[in-house]
């Protein structure tokens, strides 16, 4: 099973890191966060990746070229493919299509951690028989929560609470009638999962555990000093 790993964005949001280096080659702990969504689908059997580069391609295949002499990628077949600086997500996975075709694949973004069992969601995934399955979260928020009684009493304060809604994780498993779906220009999350959420072809696997995405320079910190501690729920095996 091949999976698709989306590096080609600008992290706009992690600019800190990101105006010198694309934001899948920022380090979480001693590794750039790509190896850790890599070394997370190589501890459940995956061996081969495509890396769907954009911003700044060349310093992630030239990590890719590195990590591999260096034996960080030992047995893994990890390939790179320049899927253009403007490209969105859907327009990013259209452009591998001629790798993709041959069967179930899977897919994710570099900015995303879990603890989730990769063959939970495959489980899932077939039962349901449908083209495409998605892990579905219930992020922590931001904010702490105020309980507040009928005549506007503080109850108590509720430091940053799991939210009650489910969020698109962005661990995907697609057969390959998706590619159809998808355009050159196409956003991944807009129109292609719309449809297929119209079409009863989309389902979500419900995962309660660990999951984080490294979206600002506070997400970084947070799960660099997770890894530093020894507390890093994704460090399978």
């Amino acid at each position: 099973m091949i999976a698709v790993i989306l590096c080609g964005g600008r992290g706009t949001r992690l600019r800190e890191h990101t105006e010198r280096l694309p934001k899948p080659l920022v380090d979480i702990g001693p590794q750039p966060i790509v190896w850790h969504v890599i070394r997370w689908y190589a501890h459940f059997g995956v061996r081969d990746f495509l890396l769907a580069t954009g911003y700044k391609a060349d310093r992630i295949a030239a990590w890719v070229a590195r990590a591999s002499a260096e034996g960080e990628l030992d047995g893994l077949d990890v390939r790179c493919i320049d899927t253009g600086e403007e490209t969105q997500t859907g327009g990013r996975v259209h452009a591998l299509r001629e790798h993709l075709a041959g069967g179930t694949f899977c897919c994710t973004y570099a900015d995303g951690l879990t603890d989730l069992r990769l063959p939970d969601l495959l489980a899932t995934h077939g039962a349901a028989g449908t083209e495409a399955t998605l892990t579905a979260v219930r992020p922590t928020s931001p904010f702490g929560i105020l309980d507040i009684d009928e005549a506007s009493k503080v109850r108590r304060f509720v430091e940053k609470p799991r939210m009650n809604e489910w969020i698109n994780g962005g661990f995907f498993v697609f057969e390959p009638s998706v590619l159809e779906r998808l355009t050159p220009d196409c956003v991944l999350e807009r129109e292609p999962l719309a449809g297929l959420a119209a079409d009863g072809q989309l389902t979500a696997h419900r995962h309660e555990g660990f999951w984080a995405c490294m979206d600002t320079y506070k997400d970084h910190e947070a799960l660099d000093a997770a890894w530093r501690g020894g507390d890093a729920p994704w460090r399978l095996g």
